[in-house]
């Protein structure tokens, strides 16, 4: 970044500071960049009005062990305490890889009011009742307001200690006198240091905060939460440098009017990325979901225009989902194309294949809006030719089967290409009782016994067979 000085390091930067007697630095929300003076738009992620003002003030040195310094050979690191904790909620767990590894730093963040504390407490609760030692950090709520939340939860009389604070240095000598198993920090936005000037919430405290936490967590041995707030388009706020210090990073989601919640992993160094546990909120709390995939099917009575059934890998796990397609005539001016949960770029592409290369002109006067039951996002391409499936049934108001699902891979000409773990698919929509499966044809096409499986090379025939 040009600023007039080569700020390599903090010290670089207090050196030039100096020079220019100031003591201010400017530091990019979105990305972290440093400047020595104010611009509207970052010159690193390019995005405006980002640049925050941050008081530099120089820290105690710390007196480090010189013995510190001597290697260890890998054969000689025991893996025999690694042990993960087990919550006792197979969703949770799930998303973790397994358990939680002590030692490990979870970074959980979530919409406001999307049931971070209550899933987070829950989570304290079971651990607490197998007779591992918690701690609950409340920074947002007073220990009144916590006991509440625990009483709704059932939890009044679970064995989790709560500490309502947030200066840092208070945080961490709590953590070193009860030895916990296990601290949850809600959150580390709220979380200050005395050695900086700048207000909680800052770039500099979030950093210097969260790093001081990981820091004594790799030291302990302790496996720490972090409750993250997120932006308003849906990133986790404050330095991209919180995301790379932890080693999991969860995303929990879903409609604040739904009662379902989505809890995806999209980063984890002890387990597969991309994980997904479902849970249902209800009045007394959260509850997982242990078969998502009939739980969002629940509601299919009768065959209707516009529906079609997919399958959906997320990391680890098949999962059944319904896409819904509607489309109207869109009468004076541009139409209009919406979607939820699916990607918007992903379904342009899919109308113009359906009106080039299936003959669906009237799609370029007509509405389009494309939904995802249950919350789910399907990102990957195996969705593609369910998709197409129920714009089609949509325009011709004719429903494909009950029991009918649609896997692969839509191309630019039409045709349909195969995705990857299809048997792991096919044998989900079967245990489901699903009758017949849309693929695409080539070598390694499975069978499957009691469930028809349909090969299609274009998309024209799959919409053919599907609704004839």
């Amino acid at each position: 970044m040009q600023c007039g000085f080569h700020l390599g390091s903090l010290d670089g930067y207090v050196s030039a500071m100096s020079k220019l007697k100031t003591k201010a630095l400017y530091v990019c929300q979105q990305c972290g960049a440093q400047s020595v003076k104010w611009l509207g738009r970052c010159p690193s992620c390019g995005e405006w009005n980002t640049l925050v003002e941050e008081m530099v003030e120089t820290a105690p040195r710390r007196e480090f062990s010189l013995e510190a310094a001597a290697p260890t050979l890998l054969e000689q690191v025991s893996l025999d305490d690694t042990q993960r904790l087990r919550t006792g909620w197979g969703e949770f767990d799930r998303v973790l890889g397994g358990g939680i590894v002590p030692g490990s730093v979870v970074l959980v963040g979530g919409e406001p009011g999307i049931g971070k504390s209550t899933l987070l407490l829950s989570i304290a609760g079971a651990l607490a009742s197998v007779g591992k030692n918690v701690l609950y950090v409340s920074g947002e709520e007073s220990l009144r307001q916590t006991k509440l939340r625990a009483a709704r939860l059932g939890l009044a009389q679970a064995k989790i200690q709560l500490l309502a604070q947030t200066q840092l240095e208070i945080v961490v000598e709590a953590i070193k006198r009860v030895s916990a198993d296990v601290v949850i920090a809600d959150s580390i936005q709220v979380m200050e240091t005395q050695f900086l000037g700048s207000a909680p919430g800052s770039i500099g405290q979030v950093r210097a905060c969260a790093q001081e936490l990981v820091r004594l967590a790799k030291e302990t041995h302790t496996a720490l939460f972090l409750v993250g707030h997120v932006t308003k388009e849906g990133y986790l706020a404050g330095p991209k440098v919180l995301e790379h210090l932890v080693d999991t990073v969860l995303h929990f989601e879903g409609e604040p009017s739904s009662g379902f919640r989505i809890l995806r992993s999209s980063k984890n160094r002890f387990g597969a990325t991309h994980e997904l546990g479902v849970f249902h909120m209800t009045s007394e709390g959260l509850v997982q979901v242990e078969n998502p995939s009939e739980f969002f099917l629940s509601d299919r009575k009768e065959a209707a225009p516009g529906c079609m059934v997919t399958v959906s890998l997320e990391a680890s796990r098949p999962l059944l989902v319904e896409v819904q397609a509607l489309t109207s005539p869109c009468g004076i001016g541009f139409p209009r194309r919406r979607t939820a949960g699916l990607d918007f770029n992903r379904l342009s592409m899919l109308l113009a294949v359906l009106e080039r290369r299936a003959g669906f002109h009237q799609l370029a006067q007509q509405d389009v809006f494309v939904s995802s039951l249950g919350g789910v996002r399907l990102l990957e391409p195996a969705a593609d030719l369910a998709v197409a499936i129920a714009i089609a049934s949509s325009v011709r108001e004719r429903p494909s089967r009950l029991r009918d699902a649609a896997i692969g891979e839509v191309g630019l000409t039409g045709e349909v290409r195969t995705v990857a773990n299809i048997g792991q698919r096919l044998h989900e929509a079967k245990r489901l009782g699903f009758e017949r499966c849309f693929l695409a044809a080539g070598r390694g096409l499975l069978e499957m016994d009691g469930m028809e499986v349909i090969p299609v090379h274009h998309v024209r025939e799959a919409v053919a067979r599907a609704l004839e």
